[in-house]
């Protein structure tokens, strides 16, 4: 990901560099095979590309739209998706958060809890990612600016009150998956305001033996371009999403910051684990 070029001092940043996507997650198929799984994702992926604008339209099933979507993309990168953990309550206005490791954390989440997502403004400066944006209802971030924080703290605490989902990154910044960051306490605060719980989600990626696989990590002077390419030729990837209790918001951003950070921090990998496991996508 490319490094803002100025920022105030407290701007999250990763010790994750290119070194970390390149350990353990060599690509050993033969390249034919690689040319041709390649060809076939891609032409998957141009063909779901004019169902973006359907994400927009005002329907009840609108959810059930995105979350179905969002496994058609995962599908086209060769992602699958595995829920653990406990239950996902069904409640409305529910601030989501989760560790941030790649681009394709927007889509496993979605896959899982549909919502509108916290995200940097400078990946929408485009006309066509502007229009997504606009369809998907994101709320930008400029990571590079304090004066503005407030005022996205607000709209997050007023899509709360008015019972949406919102998915927050609190640590700001991507890490590779086997490192990760402290969750800043900022982003709790529209929790708080509004008065409704936090669930918070562990993230990781995998693959098929359970190891944990560095490729999706998008960190440090990576491209999108070349993230992209990547994940095409990877043959399997598991994105583990196991939901962790549920928290009330209390009073105190800190505090809550640091019960959601423990609770995502505490668990085993996942293949370690005794708990239900769902495949969903």
């Amino acid at each position: 990901m490319t490094t803002a070029a100025a920022g105030h001092a407290w701007l999250p940043r990763a010790s994750c560099d290119a070194g970390c996507v390149s350990a353990g997650d060599p690509v050993t198929s033969p390249w034919l095979v690689v040319a041709l799984r390649v060809a076939v994702r891609v032409a998957a992926a141009l063909l779901l590309a004019p169902g973006v604008p359907l994400l927009g339209v005002p329907l009840p099933g609108r959810t059930h739209l995105q979350r179905a979507y969002c496994r058609l993309v995962l599908r086209c990168f060769g992602v699958r998706i595995m829920v653990s953990g406990n239950p996902i309550r069904n409640l409305r206005g529910v601030l989501v958060v989760s560790s941030h490791i790649s681009w394709l954390d927007v889509f496993a989440i979605g896959a899982v809890l549909p919502g509108s997502f916290v995200a940097r403004a400078d990946m929408f400066t485009g006309p066509a990612s502007g229009f997504v944006a606009r369809v998907l209802k994101v709320i930008p971030i400029e990571r590079a600016s304090l004066r503005r924080l407030p005022e996205v703290v607000a709209a997050v605490a007023r899509r709360l009150r008015a019972g949406q989902t919102v998915v927050a990154f609190p640590e700001g910044t991507t890490w590779c998956g086997r490192a990760f960051g402290p969750f800043y306490p900022a982003m709790f605060q529209a929790a708080i305001d509004a008065r409704r719980p936090v669930q918070p989600l562990r993230l990781t990626y995998h693959h098929a033996d359970g190891s944990v696989s560095t490729a999706p990590a998008y960190v440090g002077e990576d491209t999108l371009v070349r993230s992209v390419g990547r994940m095409l030729r990877v043959r399997r990837t598991v994105a583990w999403v196991r939901v962790e209790s549920l928290q009330l918001p209390g009073t105190d951003r800190r505090a809550l910051a640091s019960r959601c950070q423990s609770a995502v921090r505490v668990s085993e990998p996942p293949r370690q684990q005794g708990h239900r496991h769902e495949l969903v996508s």
